[in-house]
C-alpha cells in the first residue's frame, strides 16, 4: 500500500464529526482487500474483521477516528453565514481562512477578516470570538438562504502534500493518518497467522464525544483495544515537556488510562523489533478514544499509541512519513501471538 496516496485520498474527504460519510466510504475501500468482512455500523463507523480461525478466539480492536473538526452554519445575515464550531476549532485560525461549505452543491467560503487599518490598537492583539465572525460566500441573502440551509457543515479547504524531507502537511491528519497506519498494519499481517480475531475500527464523532468508538466497542466486546491517535509534535515555540519528537517514532502512552501489562508489552515489542519509540506520560484523560473504550461493558485492556503531529487542529498539520510506518510496524508486532502471550500477563 502507498500510505501517502491513501492519506491523500482520506484527507481530500470533507467529513467533520457527524458527517463522516465521504471518509467512511474511502476507509471501507482501503480495508476491504485485507479483511474477511467490512461493514458500517449504526453510528457510521467503519469496522473490518479478520478472523484467525480459532473457535472462541480473543478479540483485538485497533481504533483510529475518521472525523475532523469543522464548523456548522447557524444563521445568515446579509448573505454572510453565522456559525459555531464542531469540535476544538481555534478561533485564531479562522480570519481570512478558506472553507468548503458542504451544501448539496458545495461552495467556497472565506471567513471575513477586518483589515488591520480599521482595527483599534486594543483589538489588534486579540483573537475574534467565533460568535463574532462571519463567512463570506459571495451570495445575496436570498441566494444564500436558497443554497445553504441552516445546519450545513463547513471544513477547512485543503488536502495533503509533501513538505521538505519525508514530511507531509494537510488538514485532517488528525486522525486519518492514524487510520492509514491501521490499514498498513493489516497489510503487514496479511500473511501472518494470528491467534486473535483482528478488528480495525474507523470511528466517528471522536472530536465531539467519542460516540462512534463507544458504540462500536460495546458491540464488538473486544478483549484488548489500542486507541491510535495523534499527539503534539515539538516546535520551537511549544513547551518541551508537553511535546514529542516528530520523526522520533510512535509514542507509547503511560498512565491510568492504559492497562499496565499492555503498555509494557508494547514497549517490549518495540525494543525486540528495533522500532524507535517514545514514552508519553498521560496522567489523566488521554484525550483519545481509549478513555471511553477502556470502560466498555465490564472493561477492556487498553493501550494508547500516538503519532507525533505538529500544528494539531489547524489546516496545516505536519507529520513524518517514517513515523507512520513505525506505528504500523509496532501495531503489527503487538498483534502477533497476543492470544498466547496475554494469558501470562493479565
Amino acid at each position: 500500500m502507498d500510505m501517502k496516496q491513501a492519506l491523500e485520498g482520506l484527507c481530500a474527504c470533507n467529513a467533520p464529526s457527524g458527517f463522516e460519510g465521504p471518509a467512511a466510504q474511502v476507509a471501507q475501500a482501503l480495508l476491504e482487500p485485507l479483511m474477511d468482512q467490512v461493514w458500517t455500523d449504526r453510528m457510521g463507523s467503519v469496522i473490518g474483521l479478520r478472523r484467525c480461525g480459532k473457535p472462541g478466539a480473543k478479540k483485538l480492536l485497533l481504533d483510529a477516528h475518521l472525523d475532523e473538526i469543522g464548523l456548522i452554519v447557524t444563521g445568515i445575515e446579509d448573505g454572510f453565514l453565522r456559525f459555531q464550531s464542531i469540535g476544538g476549532v481555534d478561533p485564531r485560525m479562522l480570519p481570512g481562512r478558506e472553507l468548503a461549505v458542504l451544501a448539496q452543491q458545495p461552495v467556497l467560503g472565506v471567513v471575513a477578516c477586518t483589515p488591520p487599518h480599521l482595527l483599534k490598537d486594543s483589538e489588534r492583539k486579540k483573537s475574534v470570538p467565533i460568535d463574532k465572525l462571519f463567512v463570506d460566500v459571495g451570495l445575496s441573502q436570498e441566494e444564500a438562504e436558497k443554497r445553504i440551509p441552516i445546519g450545513t457543515p463547513m471544513v477547512f479547504r485543503g488536502g495533503c502534500a509533501p513538505l521538505g524531507q519525508g514530511k507531509l502537511w494537510g488538514k485532517a491528519m488528525d486522525d486519518r493518518a492514524c487510520f492509514v497506519t491501521l490499514v498498513r498494519a493489516a497489510e503487514l499481517l496479511k500473511d501472518v497467522k494470528l491467534d486473535v480475531d483482528l478488528y480495525i475500527l474507523g470511528s466517528t464523532r471522536e472530536e465531539i464525544s467519542g460516540a462512534g468508538a463507544k458504540g462500536a466497542t460495546f458491540s464488538i466486546a473486544p478483549d484488548f483495544c489500542v486507541a491510535v491517535d495523534v499527539t503534539h509534535g515539538q516546535t520551537p515555540d511549544a513547551p518541551k515537556e508537553k511535546c514529542l519528537t516528530v520523526g522520533g517514532g510512535p509514542a507509547i502512552g503511560v498512565g491510568p488510562n492504559m492497562t499496565r501489562w499492555m503498555t509494557q508489552r508494547m514497549v517490549k515489542k518495540a525494543e525486540k523489533e528495533e522500532i524507535p519509540y517514545q514514552l508519553e506520560v498521560m496522567a489523566g484523560h488521554t484525550g483519545t478514544n481509549g478513555w471511553h473504550m477502556q470502560i466498555s461493558r465490564e472493561g477492556v485492556a487498553t493501550s494508547v499509541v500516538s503519532l507525533p503531529l505538529k500544528y494539531m487542529h489547524s489546516p496545516i498539520e505536519v507529520l513524518d512519513r517514517e513515523d507512520m510506518e513505525r506505528v504500523a510496524q509496532l501495531l503489527a508486532a503487538f498483534a502477533k501471538r497476543l492470544g498466547e502471550e496475554a494469558g501470562s500477563l493479565c
